[in-house]
C-alpha cells in the first residue's frame, strides 16, 4: 500500500480546518496510508528585513528536509510549479507508486520553501496563481489525493 505523507509548516489552530483533515484522512485510508506532519513554523520579527525573512525560510526549509525519508518521491506544492487537473494528478500517483512506496507531499510556510526543499523536489505542483491559507491548501490537497484514488480505482466520486 502506498504511504502518503503531508509535511507542511504551523499548526492548525482550528476546530473546522481539524475536522475537514480527519475526514479526508479517513477516507483515504481504504486506499493509502496516510500521515500529516506538523513542523514548527519559524517565528517572523516585526518589521523583518529580507534577511529575517531569508532565515525564517531556511530554518522551517531545514526543518522540511528533516521530516523526508531518502526514498520519498516529493512532490512540493509551489506557486511556479505546475498546474494539473484532477485526472493528472492521478496519473501522477499512479505512476509514481511504480517506483516509490512512499510519497511526501510537501506545503511550506506563510514565505514559501527554500531553495533546499524546491531542489529536494521530484517534481512542484501548483493550485495556480492565488494564495490560499495553508490550512486550506492542505484540505485542498488531501482532497486532491482522495479524488485522485478514486479515480485510479475507477470510483464514483470524480465527475
Amino acid at each position: 500500500m502506498l504511504n502518503i505523507k503531508v509535511i507542511c509548516v504551523g499548526k492548525s489552530k482550528e476546530k473546522y480546518w481539524d475536522a475537514a483533515y480527519a475526514e479526508y484522512l479517513k477516507r483515504l485510508k481504504g486506499y493509502c496510508s496516510p500521515e500529516v506532519i506538523e513542523v514548527k513554523e519559524a517565528k517572523l520579527p516585526a518589521n523583518a528585513s529580507p534577511a529575517d525573512e531569508k532565515k525564517v525560510i531556511e530554518t522551517e526549509g531545514r526543518e522540511i528536509l528533516g521530516r523526508i525519508g531518502s526514498g520519498d518521491c516529493v512532490i512540493a506544492l509551489d506557486i511556479q510549479g505546475k498546474e494539473l487537473s484532477s485526472e493528472e494528478i492521478a496519473r501522477k500517483i499512479s505512476e509514481i507508486s511504480f517506483d516509490y512506496s512512499r510519497i511526501s507531499f510537501i506545503i511550506g510556510g506563510s514565505l514559501g520553501l527554500s531553495d533546499e526543499v524546491k531542489k529536494r523536489a521530484d517534481f512542484r505542483m501548483s493550485f495556480g496563481k492565488i494564495t490560499l491559507p495553508h490550512q486550506l491548501a492542505r484540505v485542498v490537497l488531501l482532497e486532491q489525493i482522495y479524488r485522485a484514488f478514486k479515480i485510479n480505482a475507477g470510483e464514483a466520486y470524480h465527475k
